[in-house]
């Protein structure tokens, strides 16, 4: 259990590492610098590292040692335009859903809410945001259409974490989502996919812009320092 413990608290502080930029795209460490920095064994520190690889965070090379991956932004616009496509479609099964409501109930309780409701913690909101977009393709039935959309969801994630470190994000997104329940709800499914498409291509757009920014000002800070 306390080595489990060690390995989860290495791949957050790593994972916050990354995030924030402290490593940067082309960086290379190895274990027993991880290890010294954390302060921990190797073994923990191997566990998180190989989980961050999974993730698309980082990449092994043997012999060499770890490398922060390059953001290739073509390859994630390309992946934002598979997403548009499959939220549009499961719209289209909701919108033939003879319970419709009830299957997105849960999504309005959270969404649907007075501004004095809302949450502004932009780690719980950027998680809820991703929730929103898997729930929503999920309560189309099409459990297959859910499962790709789920990998595809976790490919993105790497670019998608900065979305939320604008307060103005979190403001939108919960007019945008609110604007597409509501939508949908009254089963007008062409301007529901209007807004679904818009909403995509804004974060898209808005993710890459806060990487951009945030990737430059921690590369000025270094050579500052």
């Amino acid at each position: 259990m306390a080595h489990t413990s060690l390995a989860a608290s290495a791949y957050t502080q790593l994972k916050q590492a990354l995030d924030n930029f402290h490593f940067v795209p082309g960086d290379r460490f190895s274990e027993n610098e991880v290890s010294a920095l954390l302060g921990m064994s190797r073994t923990p520190i191997r566990e998180a590292l190989v989980r961050l690889q999974r993730e698309g965070y980082i990449s092994v090379m043997p012999k060499l040692g770890w490398l922060v991956n390059s953001i290739d932004f073509h390859v994630f616009e390309q992946l934002y335009d598979v997403r548009s496509v499959l939220e549009c479609a499961a719209i289209d099964l909701l919108g033939a859903a003879p319970d419709l409501a009830q299957r997105l109930a849960p999504l309005c309780a959270l969404w649907c809410v007075a501004p004095s409701q809302r949450l502004h913690a932009c780690a719980e909101v950027s998680q809820m945001d991703e929730a929103f977009h898997m729930a929503l393709v999920h309560a189309s039935g099409n459990l297959e259409m859910a499962r790709i959309h789920c990998d595809l969801t976790e490919r993105i994630r790497i670019v998608r974490r900065l979305e939320f470190t604008r307060n103005y994000r979190i403001e939108a997104a919960y007019d945008e989502h609110a604007q597409i329940l509501q939508t949908l709800l009254e089963r007008d499914t062409a301007t529901t996919k209007a807004l679904l498409q818009k909403h995509i291509a804004v974060s898209r757009d808005e993710v890459k812009k806060i990487t951009l920014h945030t990737l430059q000002a921690a590369r000025q800070g270094r050579v500052a320092a």
